[in-house]
């Protein structure tokens, strides 16, 4: 119907302009003879001077007939611009009182200059139509199709699990998956089918895509690669079309795999965003589309569809039922095995020096992932490249290491020597108290150089080894070493204290917390958990949001709970340091002259303060 009366439209407009120019043309007035252009002041000085026969008053212009003598063929013309908004009664009288001839004209009444006007708009009615229709096609026909980035052997460098590390229970789990890629009868004789859908779940930046791309490179199969967000758009119905666009793609050269990549950009669960305010009609066909497709082919065909996620939680349930995604891999921060064999890998791009010792840089990295490991590799290196060195020492890779977690060094924000005095004495309590208790990771180095994450300084500690449980005591003495820079403050400046505490106390509230509710190590709450943890069964931690599940009075009983912890500690480091008085004194008036105190450095200090 829409195509029959387009054609139709367009006739009758193009006639329509037709008529119209035809009348520009007829009732356009014509000049007899071309006019010299002059000045206005030379206009007025000829009308003044009764050399004009005639003046003709149009919209824009005047054009005055100059008197000829006796004998000329054709009178002259001259023409001027028209002032704007000027009051023109007294230059009529003088006209009138030269004997001109005063003719008024409206319109420019000039078909040269309609002429290209009204052929412009011809133009514009004729081709414009024919060029939008001809884009709205080409939109229309390309709205529905997949954006998915297809890797195959001929379009890009093979990645394979030798270029993976730090990840080996979930490459172990994931080798099943190349072996059916490359021998798919060795399952399918036995009734056996591969999972549909495997799904990768993990912090940021742990290798979850390079992961995936790892399996293809194996297994020498294309790779389609998307993000969940690529599928969203403002009309509805478009994602669900790109989802069948893309299986179809794959379909077509099977074997192979799809890879979507944050998942729950269109996987989150439909029944939180029901609602007249909070509903997502796009999201939701998109979603419903997704698992109508992967209920509508079998696995045996080679197609095999993998994704990655931060948040499982979010995620629908019925993504993770059997049938779709039917195998959930952890893929994990690495421990410190994991990490040593991380920074190998990166490390072979670089060129290193005979003093790099990557166990040592490994330990120095706790709870690090693959993505921070190859940034503080390649920050050691612009950092030796700046000092023109021939190879990356271990100097270096330390700095790295202490720009990622700490900030750069900020040496041109001066401090007062006050300032400087409390924040030696707040980093001092720290070290001391940490190199007290039993149970503190050993300290590396103190500082009182200003970061840019805005640390004034700070108390670097190294744990020995990775730790999955934590002990009573061993909590406490945390709570002891963070309550140390307070109490230092405290004790040095006779009960004036400042703001430099604020994210140690923080942080011994939330650990304090953790301890009654969590933890179940209060005597007087006894071996319960109060609150319901809303992260999901893969990346639960006693440090994510809770669902509140207790009464008003025994919320009261948790906060005496924790404030008593957090007084029993801080009670702690006073006697602490009140016993170590001065060697607290000599640690903070070393550190006001050098700024900076590693770990031998310390050593010698208590050592020179005990002997004296």
């Amino acid at each position: 119907m829409n195509t029959e009366k387009r054609p139709f439209s367009r006739t009758i407009l193009l006639i329509y302009f037709l008529i119209a120019g035809t009348l520009v043309f007829l009732t356009a007035p014509r000049t007899t003879s071309p006019s010299r252009t002059v000045s206005y002041s030379e206009f007025l000085k000829q009308a003044r001077n009764g050399s004009l026969s005639k003046v003709e008053i149009t919209d824009t212009q005047f054009v005055g007939t100059v008197k000829t003598p006796e004998g000329s063929s054709e009178p002259a013309q001259v023409s001027t611009s028209r002032p704007v908004s000027m009051d023109e009664s007294w230059l009529l009288q003088e006209l009138a009182a030269g004997g001109a001839e005063i003719t008024v004209r409206r319109g420019s009444g000039n078909w040269g200059n309609a002429l290209p006007w009204y052929l412009g708009l011809l133009l514009v009615v004729i081709f414009l139509p024919m060029l939008a229709g001809r884009q709205r096609m080409t939109q229309i026909s390309s709205v529905g199709k997949s954006k998915a980035k297809l890797y195959d052997q001929y379009s890009h460098s093979t990645v394979s699990f030798s270029d993976v590390a730090g990840v080996d229970e979930a490459e172990a789990e994931l080798v099943e998956v190349v072996d059916f890629l490359k021998n798919p009868q060795k399952y399918t004789k036995l009734g056996g089918r591969i999972p549909k859908g495997v799904l990768l779940v993990g912090p940021p930046g742990t290798g979850k895509t390079l992961l995936a791309k790892a399996i293809s490179g194996e297994a020498n199969v294309p790779f389609f690669s998307i993000s969940g967000s690529e599928f969203m758009e403002i009309f509805v119905g478009v994602g669900a079309a790109r989802v069948r666009d893309l299986f179809e793609q794959a379909k077509q050269r099977a074997p192979c795999i799809i890879f979507i990549d944050e998942l729950d950009a269109i996987g989150k669960s439909r029944a939180s965003g029901r609602g007249v305010l909070f509903n997502n009609e796009e999201r939701e066909q998109t979603l419903n589309q997704l698992l109508a497709e992967m209920d509508g082919f079998d696995s045996s065909s080679g197609v095999i569809i993998m994704a990655a996620t931060n948040t499982p939680e979010v995620l629908d349930q019925a993504l993770l039922r059997a049938g779709r995604f039917d195998r959930q891999i952890v893929v994990d921060r690495p421990d410190i095995d994991g990490r040593e064999a991380i920074l190998k890998l990166h490390a072979r791009k670089v060129k290193l020096g005979s003093s790099v010792d990557m166990r040592k840089i490994a330990a120095r990295t706790p709870g690090m992932v693959g993505a921070d490991l190859a940034n503080i590799v390649n920050e050691a290196a612009l950092l030796a490249a700046r000092h023109h060195a021939d190879a990356i020492e271990m100097r270096d890779i330390e700095e790295a290491i202490d720009r990622v977690m700490l900030g750069m060094e900020r040496k041109s924000r001066v401090m007062s020597p006050g300032e400087k005095e409390r924040v030696a004495y707040h980093e001092s309590g720290h070290a001391l108290i940490a190199l007290s208790v039993e149970h503190a990771n050993p300290v590396h180095r103190v500082s009182i150089i200003p970061r840019s994450i805005g640390a004034l300084g700070h108390t670097l500690q190294l744990p020995t080894e990775d730790r999955f449980l934590m002990t009573r005591t061993e909590l406490l003495d945390q709570l002891t070493v963070m309550l140390g820079g307070r109490a230092a403050e405290e004790i040095t400046f006779h009960g004036e204290v400042s703001t430099g505490a604020a994210d140690d106390l923080e942080r011994a509230s939330e650990l304090a917390r953790q301890m009654v509710t969590r933890f179940g190590m209060s005597a007087h709450m006894g071996t319960l958990t109060y609150g319901k943890p809303l992260a999901g069964r893969f990346l639960r931690s006693p440090f994510s949001l809770e669902e509140r599940n207790y009464s008003e009075r025994t919320a009261e009983m948790i906060d005496d709970e924790v404030r008593t912890l957090v007084e029993q500690s801080y009670r702690r480091s006073l006697d602490i340091l009140n016993g170590r008085h001065g060697e607290l004194i000599r640690i903070a008036r070393e550190l006001i002259q050098r700024e900076t105190l590693d770990r031998p450095a310390l050593d010698q200090l208590l050592h020179e303060t005990t002997a004296a």
